[in-house]
């Protein structure tokens, strides 16, 4: 079986559709099998919607978005959002989720990690990460994320404290002049580093 953190998942395509309302907002999402957290909006990347840091103005990266739910919750509240997924399916998924929502300040680019994003900035850089597709892949997500990030930028991620947070908290506090920690509930944590 394949992972969701690959270009073209194996299985069948089979959708589900959840009604989520976080932020003060309500949402409508088409979930898929192949695409991470199918069928609900999993706690780790609840909970980092329900902290995570925008301001208006804003340009945000969605880094590895899965359906949708973290790009398109935060285009609610920034200038524009690029929502960018190596997982084809998950792609689709998020276009269509853009249009069910009717965000038009929002993209979704298919790629691997920051390859959609080449010689662009942003203010944030949210993500939670596919942990199961090893830690280079972490590193790679921590250590250019500053080259996408305006001076003072946030990189924003969710990590389960048993999975990894300790290996992502120092890698970040390598990496960035400052690096906090925003939220932390039912096993994850979640982590801002000031660029």
């Amino acid at each position: 079986m394949s992972h969701y953190y690959s270009e073209r998942p194996s299985g069948p395509l089979r959708t589900k559709t959840i009604d989520v309302c976080i932020r003060g907002y309500c949402f409508r999402f088409i979930t898929a099998s192949g695409v991470f957290s199918f069928g609900k909006l999993d706690r780790g990347t609840e909970l980092l919607i329900e902290n995570m840091i925008l301001q208006p103005g804003w340009r945000i990266l969605d880094l590895g978005c899965g359906y949708g739910a973290i790009g398109i919750v935060a285009a609610r509240f920034v200038d524009y959002v690029v929502m960018t997924d190596i997982n084809r399916r998950a792609v689709a998924i998020a276009r269509k989720n853009l249009k069910i929502n009717g965000v038009k300040n929002a993209e979704v680019r298919w790629g691997t990690l920051y390859e959609p994003v080449e010689g662009e900035k942003f203010h944030s850089i949210i993500t939670n990460p596919p942990v199961h597709a090893g830690k280079d892949v972490l590193r790679e997500i921590v250590i250019n994320a500053p080259r996408h990030l305006h001076d003072g930028g946030l990189l924003q991620m969710v990590i389960r404290t048993s999975h990894g947070a300790k290996f992502i908290k120092s890698l970040m506090e390598e990496t960035f002049t400052e690096v906090r920690e925003v939220a932390k509930g039912s096993g994850y944590r979640v982590y801002a580093g000031i660029a």
